[in-house]
């Protein structure tokens, strides 16, 4: 898929973006790159990760990966744990993942491309290999996603990796990644304080007019201990909670049987209902979080997914961005703090204080940063 249009028939630099459809996060993070990218003048070519793996392998991944996530989340963070403290067989998994990807991978992406943009880990690993090994000439660069970044996440052969906070910076440097240059998150510009009514877009969803809502939610697929965190939201006495399901219409009709608060399936305007809440509890600290946070919405980590997501919930800790608090006690005085406080707004602010990415994927092709004409 190509985006972006050529003015007056002026040749445009092109610029690859690669995700990979597990979830919504990497193909948010790289439909708002993509974004970026050609309101700095580029033509962007779309490519999914999963779509150039062969055969059916990257549909089974994903149909795999979503399975262990909904019936044995713990097996991941065993996997992730694994990889952690075994480096060899995670450049094993690497160089295997690269060499899988990289002749469908290098098939696809045009010759002429400037510069190519990688949000999943999987694709920086193909891309890193064939970088290293001279079949791509274009300077590739990783945007790290998250907030914590896995060794699988650094492959060797790209040129820069771009982190969205000092925290996941000083981890990817640990790894031994290139380049490692600070940027901001790469959110939907919807994603903003705006001058929302908060009662109408309550009204819409049926929500309670004056009762603090905490917003739970838990990705595209709804996975994770949902449910429980729900309850224990409502046990507090602090918030009413109103779970997005998104896809998930088993919890969906889980939480209306149980009656644990109010169940919302896939949400179109995200962005109006996220300023409508009071405070954001999610599990996973993927894009969801970034988002709140855009909108000036404090959010809470609890019953994280093992893994990414306490990992995750981890970093947003250290860094001042989130409290992660481990038990129903803990909960209620972070949920009390987040509705009645400022805490972590001068925090979020300076996240999205700095440079856009597309400043750092740019300056790769060796011209000159083009800013693009908002700024959050």
């Amino acid at each position: 898929m190509t985006e972006g249009a050529v003015p007056g028939g002026v040749p445009a630099r092109r610029a690859a973006v690669v995700s990979a459809s597990i979830g919504a996060g990497h193909d948010g993070a790289a439909a708002e790159l993509a974004r970026s990218l050609v309101a700095a003048g580029f033509e962007v070519d779309r490519y999914d990760f999963l779509e150039l793996l062969p055969g059916r392998l990257g549909r089974a991944l994903c149909r795999a990966y979503a399975m262990e996530l909904t019936r044995a989340p713990r097996t991941w963070g065993w996997v992730l744990r694994g990889l952690d403290h075994h480096p060899r067989v995670t450049a094993w998994a690497g160089e295997a993942c690269g060499r899988i990807a990289q002749r469908r991978m290098h098939a696809a992406i045009d010759p002429g491309v400037a510069v190519v943009v990688s949000t999943h880990p999987g694709a920086s690993q193909a891309l890193g290999w064939l970088r290293r090994t001279g079949r791509l000439r274009a300077p590739v660069a990783t945007f790290l996603t998250d907030m914590s970044v896995h060794p699988m996440w650094v492959a060797p052969g790209v040129d820069r990796h771009l982190a969205l906070h000092e925290v996941p910076a000083a981890q990817a440097q640990l790894l031994g990644a290139a380049g490692v240059t600070r940027c901001r998150p790469a959110v939907d510009p919807r994603f903003a304080p705006a001058d929302t009514d908060p009662a109408a877009v309550r009204a819409a969803y049926g929500l309670p007019a004056g009762a603090p809502l905490a917003l739970v939610v838990a990705g595209s697929w709804g996975v994770g201990e949902v449910a429980e965190a729900a309850a224990d939201i409502l046990a507090t006495g602090v918030a009413t909670p109103v779970t997005v399901c998104a896809h998930n219409q088993g919890l969906r009709r889980e939480l209306a049987a149980r009656g644990l608060g109010r169940a919302l399936g896939w949400v179109d305007d995200m962005p109006a209902l996220v300023r409508a809440s009071d405070v954001v509890v999610q599990n996973a600290g993927g894009l969801t979080s970034l988002e709140a946070m855009a909108c000036g919405v404090p959010v809470v980590s609890y019953r994280c997914l093992p893994g990414h997501g306490t990992a995750n919930a981890a970093a947003l800790a250290q860094a001042g961005l989130a409290p992660w608090p481990r038990d129903p006690q803990e909960l209620a005085h972070a949920l009390k703090v987040a509705i009645t406080g400022e805490t972590h707004a001068v925090e979020a602010r300076a996240l999205f204080a700095a440079p856009a990415p597309v400043e750092a994927i740019e300056a790769l092709t060796g011209a000159a940063p083009v800013r693009e004409g908002s700024t959050r």
